[in-house]
């Protein structure tokens, strides 16, 4: 067990961090790596998992701090698992509207059925940049690309991803619902129990 009382987030996303502190809990203060740095590492693994290691090294290396990285992404199964660690970049760096555009062009005359998806999401922490032990944590969320966007809520494929057992898509549910039954809250939670977080 360690004892933590302060992590590094391996990410200048404002949203993540506030996501994820929020699932961490009070006893744990989480900072932005952009407090130290406003570089972002390249992202040269092949995995969740090797990205999610390189980014939280980064941030320790940087901050002195022991740290934490999120990797996450959406994995379709028509598409053989893409756009995966490409997920945010799958569009050429355009943005959310555009990666969502491109998703549905590419499943556009693929039956329901064949839509399976799952959301990702590897959580990898670190004491120190050279630690030879970082834990990892995964979350998978299950469920389906829609035909179209529907919901307000969240960001990325939020709107295309149907989550089958609230019948609902994830972009149509509220922020503290998701933060209880996404990829994310699902890895946290396994995280927490590795850190003996209540």
């Amino acid at each position: 067990m360690m004892n933590l009382t302060q992590l590094v987030l391996a990410s200048h996303n404002a949203g993540k961090l506030k996501e994820l502190q929020a699932m961490l809990g009070e006893s744990v203060q989480l900072r932005s790596i952009g407090e130290f740095s406003q570089v972002e590492p390249e992202e040269t693994g092949l995995s969740f998992v090797e990205n999610a290691i390189l980014k939280a090294r980064n941030a320790a290396r940087i901050s002195g701090l022991p740290a934490l990285a999120d990797d996450s992404g959406l994995a379709v199964d028509f598409l053989g698992g893409a756009p995966g660690i490409y997920s945010a970049r799958y569009a050429d760096g355009k943005g959310d509207a555009a990666n969502n555009a491109k998703l549905l062009d590419a499943l556009k005359d693929v039956p329901d059925a064949e839509r399976g998806a799952q959301f990702v999401c590897v959580l990898a922490l670190v004491r120190h940049a050279d630690d030879p032990l970082p834990i990892l944590c995964e979350g998978l969320w299950q469920g389906r690309i829609l035909h179209a966007a529907n919901g307000e809520h969240g960001f990325g494929y939020d709107p295309l991803f149907w989550v089958p057992e609230r019948n609902v898509s994830s972009a149509e549910l509220s922020p503290a619902d998701k933060n209880q039954i996404s990829h994310r809250a699902r890895a946290m939670a396994l995280l927490r129990q590795r850190l003996g977080l209540k």
